[in-house]
């Protein structure tokens, strides 16, 4: 019996991950397909955009997508995420761009082994020490280098700015509560939190496995926006206030989309999470292939869609 509707496309057909836009942002547009191609829709026009040359379709404010769009992009091995504005905040997404569970293995392996665990987390560090040795340090102390590092970078942004800083104080059921910088930090985190959870479900990485952070539904989210904390959300933060905001919240917002515009810091996430989770490939980057496999305790996968009742493993 033939299966209705366009068949999906041949794995052999679809662009290389390396060779895709990573990540399209689109906002107010309607998203349908054309034959192979996804069309938006806006005030201004049509635009025709390959399927097989995204990666993930990061859906804004004001989008609606059609089913067919959507079975389209799954075709492809791509995803559909809907987001805030710029992409500064995550809602949902749909399936994950990995064609394999090669990074979400490598990540519950790593996580649920103590030395490895610990190397994953002396790395993020190390990543926020250039020029530091964070080998032989345990996590206690790794914390306390941390705490002041960032308690230096809080001062820098003072005496930068002319903001009065005391210490971070925030209740996140009260935004209000805290005082206008405490509030903007809030602010801008939670966008910096959005564009991570982003890539990590698009790569097919787990948000809950944290090497750092531990026992949270986002752990892993934490554990990646921290490391660049300190580089886009401070300085927007102490920027915001420091320019007089009246309302901290939204200009917040609108400023980290501004400072995140270009969308180097989701090239950078995902080189950031395949460099801690994987273990660098001889010959450069690995493409995942879709393979599906049984798994055996003697250690070595064996082949599915076989009858293994029978010693001539007629295929299923």
């Amino acid at each position: 019996m033939k299966i209705p509707g366009v068949p999906p496309a041949e794995i052999g057909d679809l662009t290389r991950a390396e060779d895709r836009i990573s990540f399209l942002y689109l906002e107010r547009s309607v998203i349908h397909r054309d034959s192979n191609a996804i069309t938006a829709t806006d005030d201004r026009g049509v635009v025709h955009i390959p399927a097989a040359s995204v990666g993930v379709l990061l859906l804004g404010p004001g989008t609606s997508i059609t089913h067919q769009a959507v079975a389209l992009l799954a075709d492809h091995g791509a995803t559909a995420i809907w987001v805030g504005e710029r992409g500064v905040r995550y809602y949902a997404h749909g399936r994950s761009l990995a064609a394999s569970s090669r990074l979400l293995v490598a990540q519950a392996e790593a996580v649920s082994h103590r030395g490895r665990r610990l190397a994953v987390a002396r790395t993020m560090y190390a990543m926020r020490f250039p020029g530091e040795d964070t080998a032989g340090l345990t996590m206690q102390q790794l914390r306390g280098k941390e705490g002041a590092r960032v308690r230096r970078l809080y001062r820098q942004q003072a005496d930068r700015t002319g903001v009065a800083w005391h210490h971070r104080d925030y209740d996140q059921a009260d935004f209000a509560a805290g005082d206008p910088i405490n509030q903007a930090l809030s602010a801008a985190h939670a966008c910096l939190y959005g564009i991570v959870h982003t890539v990590i479900v698009a790569l097919g990485a787990a948000p809950g496995l944290g090497f750092v952070h531990t026992g949270h539904e986002r752990a892993f989210v934490y554990d990646i926006a921290d490391l660049y904390k300190a580089e886009i959300t401070i300085p927007v933060a102490f920027d915001v206030v420091a320019g007089g905001s009246t309302d901290i919240a939204a200009d917040t917002r609108r400023a980290v989309r501004d400072r995140v515009h270009d969308g180097a810091i989701l090239s950078r996430c995902v080189r950031d999470i395949r460099m801690l989770l994987l273990q660098p490939q001889a010959g450069g980057e690995v493409e995942d292939a879709e393979e599906l496999r049984l798994w055996d305790d003697a250690g070595i996968d064996v082949t599915a869609g076989r009858n293994y009742a029978d010693t001539g493993e007629v295929d299923f």
